[in-house]
């Protein structure tokens, strides 16, 4: 068995990554997503929740589960909670992510990883795709992004490492489009 083409999908936050790779997925390419990754993570890793619980007790904790909103509320507020619990997350992410890849029968594997450039992931890929938007549309889609984008690496870097770019400021249809032509070019012979 061959190994698929390994694809990270990334880009700035509300640029549109989750339905870039929402159309992957239509078109046919394997996919997964670091934040379901995390959801799972959070759910079901035990000794990443007794981490949690010994840093910040049962505040993060709701009916027995981790609560993204509590953990969110420590880590955007504090960068070293927030260094913290990436230490935590990134290696499990990476080592799912890894797993999952190792599984796949389809040509292309599309991976959705917010942070790829930020934590020298791209090295792991075959193949990289940003997704981006202008401030003011990425302002309209997600209140509050701009208190996050100051540690992450510019648009232009990305766009500049990546070996696809889209700029995601018109229709579902044109990011559909984009997505399809990606594919397309990706299982060329």
């Amino acid at each position: 068995m061959t190994r698929p083409l390994a694809v990270a999908l990334t880009g700035g936050i509300a640029a549109g990554k989750s339905e870039a790779l929402q159309a992957f997925a239509r078109h046919g390419a394997a996919t997964i997503s670091s934040d379901e990754i995390v959801h799972e993570l959070y759910r079901d890793d035990e000794e990443l929740q007794a981490a949690l619980r010994e840093r910040w007790g049962d505040s993060v904790f709701t009916g027995g589960e981790v609560d993204r909103a509590a953990v969110g509320r420590i880590v955007f507020a504090d960068r070293d909670e927030l260094a913290w619990l990436e230490s935590e997350l990134h290696p499990r992410v990476r080592a799912a992510t890894a797993d999952w890849f190792a599984r796949q029968t389809s040509d292309v594997a599309v991976a959705e990883i917010p942070l790829l450039f930020e934590t020298g992931g791209e090295s792991r890929f075959d193949k990289v795709v940003v997704i981006t938007a202008p401030t003011e549309v990425r302002a309209e889609r997600r209140d509050g992004f701009a208190d996050r984008e100051e540690r992450l690496v510019p648009e232009e870097e990305k766009i500049r490492r990546a070996d696809f770019a889209y700029v995601n400021d018109g229709t579902l249809d044109e990011l559909d489009a984009f997505v399809a032509g990606v594919l397309e070019e990706l299982t060329a012979p």
